[in-house]
């Protein structure tokens, strides 16, 4: 039977060179390497260089005050982790596969010093196999990496962005720079006989006539020819649906089960998320198990239906779940940490019970960041957190279009591809997106009419999707439709429909128009961001200023002036006329104001469904320590005011409607 070791069970060791000493000197053993600049330090495995570099007091708090700066030098070198396989490991005979489900970003595997494999990617994982280059016993891996990319940050020209790494790791107008470096999902070694499960994957709906859930599944053997291989489909150990294959019939098309006496799935608040187990095993001609895959299903259905009153061409943004019309209702999801490699678990469910808590049922993955760990996806599985996934591509304000070059194209669908093919098991993913705010420019307020179909590479996204998950929703971009924003000039033409901003009731609107008045008037069919900014809190701000006085919150400060964007002091002093008497009331109105705005944007939304489908709020939480962040978490995951306030919203609760007068 295939055996699958877990390599952060091993010791793993880190040393940092000056690009390419390392070979030059010929290191095959990090330990006895005196050209290295940093000597081996232990080393977390997943893990980043920085988290490594940080627990060894090599370098400090990036988050702290501005020593993120000082941190800038890791990007320039290269690492190498390394560590001994166990000799009780490796069994002769035998096919030894590495599996890395996660590098960041460029480099190589080398075992007992010689290179057996390379990487190029963060998106996609890795698989090298080992077989013919292990020694009997003393195997020492390595895995090291190069430079990353320059920049890939906020500002610049999407269409000369074809390096695949998450880009807000290079500042972005709610984060620091702090270019990670690492390995940052899942390392194991397989130890197989050939004989095995090369792939397994499925998908999942219901009949709503008899509330019958149907299941799709496919894969590949590989070395099988008088194998069994069995299906099965269990709930709390009883068994509902079973079948066996041959290797033949089961690699040569897709499989399909129909009538599953199951109970269907549906988002938070509205139902249960009752969950299964798919469970494909390989058995050889003895009847011995070679192989397994598991994977946890739910069954849901889903029907996109135009808004009241929607114009005859546009989108669909009434979501039918199980038949039942469903206003979304969520946040916009960002990396948890810039050093995303070292989130654990616990992490993940800090933040998605609070989301479930607040009432959320619908969760945005920005396509700045990362296709999400599988751990996020299970957790959303299990609370009623529906998924929207972007596709790693994100607008550069300079130009804001996809490029189109050959290798582009081809390296984005293998991404998206590879992420199809990994998470379309889940329940709770949604749809998919082709990227963050991908549009022409040339437009009112600087934003130019979203990109749709013409574009050749969003075209083909639409292709894949199509043939590869062809039950869910492709959108091109968002926002998308005829326009990026809602202006009231277009109030009433028809022209709204998923729409981002405004993202401040003090600098966002036209002249002449405040918060509420803009919410009671817009006609939007859909908000896939909109936000408020309100401040950390006073604990927050003192704990991560480091040297820095904590007052005044403005742009002469150098710590509040790490995310300006966000800061609003200058609207407390119009208001009150005089500078915050201390921190802690600066706080306390920033705060209320986030809550009272987002609660008036919330609840004309909500009250306009069906005309409306729903609003995603920018952001969910900090992955960074801002001084003041349009989030309602803040970076240690606990929920500012406004994340109360949204919450009773979205309950329906009766909250009062508020009022926000901005200048």
């Amino acid at each position: 039977m295939k055996v699958v070791h877990d390599l952060s069970e091993l010791e793993w060791k880190l040393a940092g060179f000056a690009p390419w000493l390392w070979q030059l000197s010929s290191v095959t053993d990090i330990r006895a390497a005196n050209c290295a600049e940093i000597p081996a330090i232990p080393a977390r495995m997943p893990g980043s260089v920085q988290q490594a570099l940080l627990d060894a007091g090599v370098i400090k708090d990036w988050n702290v005050g501005l020593n993120a700066r000082d941190c800038e030098w890791v990007e320039n070198r290269h690492w190498i982790y390394q560590t001994s396989l166990p000799d009780e490991w490796l069994v002769p005979g035998k096919t030894l596969r590495l599996r890395c489900q996660g590098l960041d970003y460029r480099g190589g595997i080398l075992l007992n010093g010689r290179q057996v494999g390379a990487f190029r990617g963060t998106f996609i994982p890795y698989a090298f196999d080992l077989t013919g280059h292990l020694k009997e016993r003393n195997n020492l891996l390595q895995i090291f990496f190069d430079l990353p990319p320059r920049w890939l940050g906020q500002f610049g020209h999407t269409s000369e962005i074809t390096e695949w790494k998450a880009r807000f790791n290079y500042t972005w107008d709610w984060t620091g720079r702090l270019v990670q470096v690492g390995v940052w999902d899942a390392i194991t070694l397989e130890v197989a006989e050939g004989f095995e499960i090369q792939s397994f994957r499925a998908t999942t709906d219901a009949n709503l006539e008899d509330e019958s859930g149907l299941l799709h599944f496919f894969g590949k053997v590989a070395g099988a020819r008088n194998c069994r291989i069995h299906v099965a489909l269990s709930r709390d150990g009883q068994t509902l649906r079973a079948e066996d294959f041959d290797a033949q019939s089961f690699n040569a098309r897709r499989h399909g089960w129909k009538d599953l006496p199951v109970e269907l799935w549906w988002p938070n608040g509205h139902g249960r998320q009752p969950l299964y187990t798919l469970t494909c095993r390989l058995f050889d001609a003895e009847g011995c198990l070679d192989d397994e895959r598991i994977l946890t299903v739910g069954f849901k259905h889903v029907d996109w239906l135009p808004c009241e009153g929607a114009p005859a061409a546009a989108d669909p943004w009434i979501c039918e779940v199980n038949g039942k019309p469903i206003f979304l209702q969520g946040v916009n999801w960002t990396p948890i940490r810039t050093n995303f490699a070292d989130v654990g678990e616990e992490n993940y469910r800090l933040r998605l019970r609070a989301y479930r808590e607040m009432n959320c049922n619908l969760l945005r993955v920005w396509g700045g960041g990362f296709p999400e760990k599988e751990a996020f996806f299970r957790h959303c599985d299990e609370m009623g957190l529906l998924v929207w996934q972007d596709f790693p591509l994100s607008s550069s304000g300079l130009d804001n279009l996809p490029p189109r070059d050959p290798e582009s194209v081809r390296d984005l669908l293998e991404i998206a591809d590879s992420c199809i093919r990994r998470r379309q098991h889940h329940v709770s993913l949604l749809l998919w997106c082709g990227g963050n705010e991908l549009h022409d420019r040339h437009g009112q307020d600087g934003f130019g009419k979203p990109l749709d179909l013409a574009h050749p590479l969003l075209a083909k996204l639409h292709d894949l999707v199509a043939r590869e998950d062809p039950q869910r929703r492709f959108l091109p971009t968002t926002s998308s439709g005829p326009r990026f924003l809602a202006h009231p000039d277009n109030f009433g033409k028809g022209l709204h429909w998923d729409v981002h901003g405004p993202w401040s009731p003090w600098r966002d609107l036209p002249a002449g128009w405040n918060w509420a008045g803009y919410w009671a008037g817009v006609d939007a069919l859909f908000h896939s961001e909109t936000g408020a900014p309100g401040a950390s809190s006073a604990e927050i701000i003192r704990r991560y200023g480091g040297e820095y006085a904590d007052l005044p919150g403005d742009a002469d400060n150098p710590v509040w002036r790490r995310t300006w964007w966000w800061i609003d002091w200058d609207q407390f002093v119009r208001e009150k006329g005089r500078q915050p008497g201390n921190l802690e009331e600066y706080v306390q109105w920033s705060q209320e104001a986030q809550a009272q705005a987002l609660a008036v944007a919330v609840d004309a939304c909500k009250g306009r469904f069906p005309r409306c489908g729903g609003i995603l709020l920018w952001m969910g939480h900090d992955s960074f320590p801002c001084m003041s962040n349009t989030s309602l978490l803040d970076f240690e995951g606990k929920r500012k005011p406004a994340a109360s306030a949204v919450g009773a919203v979205f309950a329906n609760d009766g909250v009062a409607r508020a009022t926000i007068n901005a200048e």
